[in-house]
């Protein structure tokens, strides 16, 4: 069965250069990134564009986006990502939630954690913490998937 798998982080990728982070996914993604692979990514800003344009350039893979509202909804910065992966994109899944709160956002996690096999986290390096991406993989162990966190 082909791999599938999601990819979680934060939004706030600021403290740290482009190129390090295309260093860290040709060494933590580059090895799940085969032909029949796919990757669910949550497309917002942060991990989530990065990982996209990263993907979209360095492999073959078959890559979906969720969103928890609709892709007008998402902030430029990763509406612009995905409109310059479009030809890489298998498809763009809009969850349509009434309000995008955090309930929106737990959904989508779940929506991309319950299709995948692993999950890939990258959170912000510190302590175990009550973000998104914690919650991401907290829900992952919970389901008993396996999980790469890398802190970043």
């Amino acid at each position: 069965m082909p791999l599938a798998a999601a990819i979680t982080g934060p939004r706030d990728t600021g403290h740290r250069e482009l190129g390090w982070y295309a260093d860290l996914f040709d060494t933590y993604l580059r090895p799940w990134a085969v032909d029949d692979a796919r990757f669910y990514l949550g497309g917002a800003r942060g991990i989530d564009s990065l990982a996209l344009l990263w993907l979209a350039g360095h492999s073959a893979s078959r890559l979906t986006v969720v969103v928890p509202g609709t892709f007008a909804q998402q902030p430029a910065e990763a509406r612009q990502a995905i409109e310059r992966c479009r030809d890489r994109i298998d498809e763009l899944v809009e969850l349509r939630a009434a309000e995008l709160r955090s309930p929106a956002y737990h959904a989508r996690n779940r929506y991309m954690v319950d299709r995948a096999r692993l999950v890939l986290g990258f959170p912000l390096a510190g302590p175990e913490g009550t973000s998104g991406t914690w919650q991401t993989l907290n829900y992952a162990a919970s389901q008993g998937k396996p999980r790469l966190i890398v802190p970043i």
